[in-house]
């Protein structure tokens, strides 16, 4: 018998408990980074309306849920390695786990930063197991507040009415989702190929998330979360006077290679 294909390799659904949990006993909740890009050298792009409230909104859930928040606005492409290399290289023994969001426009795989841009590989590879030890078997959570391409999604039942929402802006960019590793999830303001709204007051999928993050982020398990996000997402209609973004809607996607339930109990 081959030796990749011993009996003794079998994983049988008996010695599968669907109840086992990430141990969120640690010390510390973990860190969580948040690169927020607003502004672009040499007017590649006009300001990112709404990302500072993003931002502020992104900055208290976290801090609620007990992360260490660590804010970087309009970072260069250096700036950003630098910040995700000193991040993978700390000590997170006594940390459950590690966030890291990122609120920019994209392109195909990558995310544009104030200077260039960065592919997603090179963001979430220095958290895989073999470069960061001290971040094994505990979830690593990406959120990219980005679009992924230049369509929006047609209603399926028509729009309510109503004024339209102030500065609406359909970001169209990409962003391809890549994978990652065991116990990340990469967690996607939108579905491949779409276009992400983001108004004066925010970003619908960060203002969302931060809400549903506020009343169940303790209670409920992170993947049923993110339903409900999506739920919640996809129940807005664009109401705008420019006609090609009028009625179209938005449904975030989330791409969970986790092995456990994950769930923030609250630290004692």
């Amino acid at each position: 018998m081959s030796e990749c294909f011993k009996k003794t390799d079998a994983v049988t659904s008996s010695s599968l408990d669907p109840r086992e949990e990430y141990n969120m006993d640690h010390k510390r909740r973990g860190m969580a980074l948040i690169f927020n890009q607003k502004r672009f050298d040499e007017e590649r792009f006009s300001y990112r309306t709404g990302t500072q409230a993003d931002r502020r909104n992104l900055e208290k859930s976290l801090k609620d849920l007990n992360f260490e928040v660590k804010v970087y606005d309009d970072c260069t492409t250096s700036a950003v390695l630098k910040n995700i290399s000193e991040a993978a290289n700390a000590d997170h023994s006594d940390a459950d786990c590690f966030v890291l969001v990122f609120l920019s426009h994209g392109e195909k795989d990558h995310i544009f930063t104030y200077d260039d841009k960065i592919s997603i590989k090179d963001i979430t590879s220095p958290f895989k197991e073999e470069k960061c030890k001290s971040l094994i078997g505990k979830p690593k959570i990406f959120i990219l507040q980005a679009c992924r391409g230049e369509i929006a999604d047609d209603p399926v039942v028509t729009p309510c009415g109503g004024e339209s929402e102030p500065e609406l802006v359909a970001e169209e960019c990409a962003i391809y989702t890549l994978p990652a590793g065991a116990d990340f999830i990469m967690c996607y303001s939108v579905a491949e190929g779409h276009v992400s709204f983001r108004k004066a007051d925010g970003s619908w999928y960060i203002q969302a998330l931060c809400e549903m993050l506020q009343k169940h982020g303790t209670s409920l398990e992170f993947t049923d979360l993110l339903t409900l996000v999506n739920m919640m997402v996809s129940k807005r209609s664009a109401n705008s006077s420019d006609k090609n973004i009028a009625g179209k809607k938005q449904i975030p996607c989330f791409a969970s290679m986790l092995t456990k339930q994950l769930n923030f109990k609250p630290k004692k």
